[in-house]
């Protein structure tokens, strides 16, 4: 049976916080809503718009979040065309993909990107073609629902004993864990150590070159 490794992407293999607060920030300011600091807005990364919105503007009415939901993708797309779009690799994270696919593991991506984000993010560094499975809001319920693991799984022909979820939040550890894989914690993310612990991490990397041993040591045990 395959081996694979489902990763996050915002938090996970990029640092995009900075752009999407930006984005956030020209949404509210167009709404007349004050804008929640970094570490309030950074916590719903991850979350399809909707669920975000709803976090984030807990009295917002469902026309309300469709109208900031449409106002955020302008703002993003905007930073986009003005080639002011941070979504840098963290540090160490090349050389554990290399490492993954050397041991022969497959690599798919779950995230709350949508499908044109995501292929524009990892085409900017070169990582398109490493993966065999791209699963995104633009097709799937929220994370953590566990319908983008499941649907990665089939692609990649593997079963949840054989399959590893990495990432940077709560809802990425849920669902892993709630599809039957292991989920392993991205500590350099978004939520804290203990946060993912709680929500279902079996360990908490605080670095990239530290996942192929927790992924590996679980896989052969």
């Amino acid at each position: 049976m395959n081996r694979l490794a489902i990763f996050d992407c915002d938090g996970t293999l990029v640092d995009s916080g900075a752009t999407i607060h930006s984005a956030l920030a020209t949404t509210f300011l167009r709404n007349g809503i004050a804008l929640p600091p970094p570490e309030v807005s950074r916590r719903v990364i991850g979350l399809n718009l909707n669920e975000a919105f709803a976090a984030l503007v807990p009295d917002a009415s469902a026309e309300d979040i469709a109208v900031l939901r449409e106002d955020y993708k302008q703002a993003f797309w905007a930073l986009r065309a003005a080639d002011r779009v941070e979504e840098p690799l963290f540090d160490g994270i090349l050389e554990l993909l290399d490492r993954i696919e050397a041991a022969g593991w497959l690599l798919a991506v779950a995230t709350g990107k949508s499908d044109r984000g995501l292929k524009l993010c990892l085409e900017e560094h070169g990582l398109h073609a490493r993966f065999v499975s791209l699963q995104t809001a633009d097709r799937h319920p929220s994370k953590p629902h566990p319908s983008m693991v499941i649907e990665a799984m089939a692609d990649a022909g593997a079963e949840p004993g054989t399959t590893f979820v990495i990432g940077d939040t709560s809802f990425d550890m849920e669902m892993g864990v709630a599809a039957g894989a292991t989920a392993i914690g991205a500590g350099w993310g978004y939520h804290d150590a203990g946060e993912l612990l709680a929500a279902g991490a079996a360990a908490v990397a605080q670095h990239p070159t530290e996942v192929f041993a927790l992924i590996g040591g679980a896989a052969d045990g």
